[in-house]
């Protein structure tokens, strides 16, 4: 039921985005050399890898490492990065990924290949079962601003209480959320 829903929000989002998604990509492309899309190896259920797409909003010599671990984040910024990120319109290429099945709408958010310590301490809490998703009870109860260990937690506690009616008030609260852009760093 849930591969469905993903599948058949994704599929109208693309058609009814499309037009957005041309304009945001060409933006990318006029404001800084480089890509509109970055690829980026995450990990996915059963830590997995794969390939996520998502809007350029860092410099195309950026080191490939979580935000937070940058000295100066800011200063790998593209001339729109900072919108794009506050306003969550670098995610917008994930809807691919949610029809590939690589992701969910809704689930732990995929970290990327090299975050070894959320990776472990996600599996040996069993949240590495779950397809990663778009955004996720983690991502509305702080986002950028939680630990490590809290982050877990609360997918962990999404493991325990997941369903399609949690996964529609998860998805509304990230709206309001992404609207008031609470929780984003850079």
């Amino acid at each position: 039921m849930k591969r469905l829903f993903d599948f058949s929000i994704a599929l109208v989002a693309l058609v009814v985005l499309a037009v957005p998604i041309a304009l945001v990509a060409l933006v990318v492309r006029l404001t800084s050399p480089g890509p509109a899309l970055y690829w980026s190896d995450r990990v996915g259920r059963n830590n997995r890898i794969f390939r996520m797409p998502k809007f350029r909003s860092m410099r195309i010599d950026t080191p490939e490492v979580a935000t937070h671990l940058l000295a100066r984040p800011e200063s790998y910024l593209t001339p729109v990065g900072s919108f794009l990120r506050r306003s969550s319109l670098d995610e917008l290429p994930q809807l691919w990924s949610i029809l590939k099945g690589d992701m969910s709408f809704v689930g732990p958010r995929p970290a990327l290949f090299n975050q070894h310590d959320l990776v472990a301490l996600r599996t040996e809490r069993g949240v590495h079962v779950l397809a990663p998703g778009l955004t996720g009870w983690a991502q509305i109860n702080g986002r950028d601003e939680l630990s490590v260990p809290e982050k877990v937690r609360l997918d962990e506690d999404y493991l325990r209480r997941r369903s399609l009616i949690f996964d529609v008030q998860i998805l509304l609260k990230t709206f309001f959320r992404v609207a008031g852009r609470h929780g984003v760093a850079h």
